[in-house]
């Protein structure tokens, strides 16, 4: 984990009782350290994202939404790696025909969006944002492909945005959430869609939240 990742989910993990291996995000990538950490122990690297399993298993946000709300017109679903996303996208294209699916990401961090707009992988390197569960440096071998079949647009969302979003689904809705996971929200709340009056779906994933750092950011 990058040695600025938030203490809370640095306790946590540890809580859990995982080694945690700290690294300087401007020096290297958890992609590179993990993979020598791998090879120098014999070790199996599970990816965060970008494998058919772990698309498949986070598929099952928008499948439980859509089997409990009904149809939906929209959904909205953050995006890093695209795990979530394409696995939503997949889930929502069975379930949920005419379903226009849109994934958000920071404004920093916006190699996603210039991928599904070129249709062709572009890459970031670290970007600086509050949305730390999204600075991944690429889509993947398996996710790409998944967004541009089943993806409808991709956006960004600067970090007050993100702070905002935050901040009504603390006041408003009572959930503790982290920026990464409020990236969806933070999409519908830009207004760039015209959604108004339609069935909208928000996946809204990840709690993890650096009480100390981001009240002097959201107050």
């Amino acid at each position: 984990m990058p040695d600025d990742a938030p203490p809370v989910k640095l306790q946590a993990t540890r809580g859990y009782g995982a080694e945690v291996i700290t690294y300087d995000k401007h020096a290297t990538t958890r992609e590179a350290l993990g993979a020598r950490i791998a090879a120098e122990r014999g070790l199996t690297v599970i990816p965060p994202y970008d494998h058919p399993h772990v698309v498949a298993g986070q598929g099952t946000a928008a499948k439980e939404l859509i089997e409990d709300a009904g149809r939906l017109d929209w959904l909205f679903a953050p995006c890093g790696g695209a795990g979530l996303l394409s696995g939503c996208a997949i889930a929502a294209t069975h379930l949920s025909p005419g379903c226009r699916v849109v994934g958000v990401e920071p404004e920093a961090g916006d190699d996603a969006t210039r991928s599904f707009r070129t249709r062709t992988l572009q890459t970031v390197h670290n970007p600086e944002t509050i949305a730390d569960g999204a600075r991944t440096p690429s889509l993947g071998r398996i996710t790409f492909p998944l967004v541009l079949a089943h993806v409808h647009d991709m956006m960004t969302v600067g970090d007050p945005e993100l702070i905002e979003a935050m901040r009504y689904l603390w006041e408003r809705m009572k959930l503790v959430v982290e920026p990464t996971g409020a990236l969806g929200a933070a999409g519908v709340f830009a207004g760039r869609h015209g959604v108004a009056g339609t069935r909208v779906g928000v996946i809204i994933s990840g709690g993890n939240v650096d009480l100390a750092a981001i009240c002097e950011r959201i107050v």
